[in-house]
């Protein structure tokens, strides 16, 4: 029986060769993306998940309300929901290190032009929903969101500002390097 098992084996691995092989004859390779885990305890990874973290909290917490009757609350939602899908995405292309794949962006001027934007804009954000309040109803449940949004997007654009100090500062070593 011993025979019986490892011939089949045999064929087994025989079969996986094959198709892996004709996989590649039709042109077709295995994905080149991986999981980059030390980006998650990279400076530039801790702020990302920050960004996300508290720029969810701050749309979900205005979308939660009636901020609709505060036409200026509109800007902070369309800020918070704008910057936090392109954050996410560019979280999952660090991530999956598909920057290295794409090499004809410059990923460093594009990082210091995106948190740098989101950052002014976060900070825009956070001065209307402080102002804001004064609309809310003390004791209201919306006045409550609003005081955590504005907390939150104070905090979002802290997250921003410094990843990009950190952007700064890796495209500042990288050509005083060249």
């Amino acid at each position: 029986m011993d025979i019986d098992s490892e011939s089949r084996t045999d064929s087994s691995i025989t079969d996986r060769t094959s198709k892996s092989s004709n996989i590649e004859s039709l042109g077709l390779t295995h994905s080149g993306l991986a999981y980059d885990g030390n980006f998650m305890r990279s400076a530039s990874g801790v702020f990302m998940t920050g960004e996300i973290v508290f720029g969810l909290l701050v749309w979900t917490l205005l979308g939660g309300t009636e901020y609709l009757h505060v036409p200026a609350l509109g800007w902070v939602m369309f800020v918070s929901v704008f910057y936090w899908v392109l954050t996410v995405i560019l979280f999952l292309i660090y991530l999956t290190t598909a920057h290295t794949r794409i090499s004809r962006i410059p990923w460093k001027n594009v990082g210091i032009c995106f948190n740098g934007s989101a950052s002014v804009l976060y900070l825009t954000a956070a001065v209307i929903c402080a102002v804001s309040l004064n609309v809310a109803n003390r004791g209201r449940y919306y006045f409550i969101s609003w005081v955590a949004s504005t907390i939150f997007a104070s905090l979002a654009m802290v997250c921003y500002v410094g990843n990009t100090v950190v952007n700064f500062k890796s495209w500042r070593s990288k050509s005083e390097d060249t």
